[in-house]
C-alpha cells in the first residue's frame, strides 16, 4: 500500500500529475486544493497518497496535506461515495468550508458539486457530522491562503476547461463558465484564478 511519495514533478494538470520517483513514473489523481499548492514542473514534490484497489485496477490519489487525505478518506465512508467523486468534492469545495458544510447541514452548498445529489449531500451530512471533529486542529481558524501557481500561456482556458469536465461539469458548462471567468480577470491573473472564478460561474 502506497501512503507517500515524494519524487520529480514530471507533468501536471488540475486533476492528475507525474511523479518520477527513482525513475518510475507515478500517475496520481489530485483535487484542485493541491494542485494550486504544487511547484513548477522539474522541481520536487512530496505528496501523501490513498491507494484506491480494484480488481481490475490500482489507482493512486494525491494530497498537499494530511488533512486533506484525511478529509478525502472522510469521504469514502459515506455510502455511494467512490474516490472520483470524493476528488470532485475536495476540487470544488476547500476542506475547511467542506467540514463546515456537513457540520451545519449545508445540503446547498454539498449539491453544488457536480454528482452529489439531495440523498448524497444528506448522507454525508448525517454519516460524517460526528466525526468532522477529528479532522480539525485545536484553535483552527481555516486553510491558509494558497499561493498563486504562475501558470499562464495561451492554453490556460483549454486547461481551465479540461479541469471542470474531469469535475464532472458537461463540456458546454464549463467553456461558458471559463468565458465569463476569462472575462472577469486581468492579464496578471494565473490558471488557479481562472479554475476558481468557473467554479463560482459554472453553479
Amino acid at each position: 500500500m502506497i501512503a507517500y511519495l515524494e519524487g520529480v514533478l514530471r507533468e501536471k494538470e488540475p486533476t492528475r500529475v507525474v511523479l518520477d520517483v527513482s525513475g518510475v513514473g507515478y500517475e496520481v489523481s489530485i483535487p484542485l486544493s493541491t494542485f494550486y499548492d504544487l511547484p513548477d514542473e522539474g522541481k520536487t514534490v512530496a505528496l501523501r497518497v490513498h491507494t484506491h484497489v480494484r480488481e481490475d485496477a490500482l489507482q493512486l490519489f494525491g494530497f498537499h496535506t494530511a488533512r486533506e487525505r484525511g478529509v478525502f478518506e472522510l469521504l469514502l465512508r459515506t455510502s455511494g461515495v467512490g474516490p472520483k467523486l470524493a476528488q470532485a468534492i475536495l476540487s470544488g469545495i476547500a476542506p475547511s468550508d467542506l467540514l463546515d458544510a456537513i457540520e451545519g447541514g449545508d445540503v446547498a452548498l454539498l449539491c453544488a458539486v457536480p454528482g452529489v445529489g439531495r440523498k448524497t449531500a444528506e448522507r454525508l451530512v448525517v454519516d460524517l457530522r460526528d466525526r468532522v471533529k477529528d479532522l480539525r486542529a485545536p484553535g483552527e481558524g481555516g486553510v491558509p491562503e494558497r499561493p498563486a501557481t504562475g501558470v499562464r500561456g495561451d492554453g490556460r482556458n483549454d486547461d481551465a476547461v479540461s479541469a471542470l469536465v474531469n469535475l464532472g461539469y458537461s463540456a458546454n458548462a464549463a467553456e461558458r463558465a471559463v468565458a465569463r471567468a476569462g472575462g472577469e480577470l486581468d492579464d496578471e491573473s494565473t490558471l488557479e484564478d481562472l479554475i476558481r472564478t468557473a467554479l463560482r460561474r459554472v453553479r
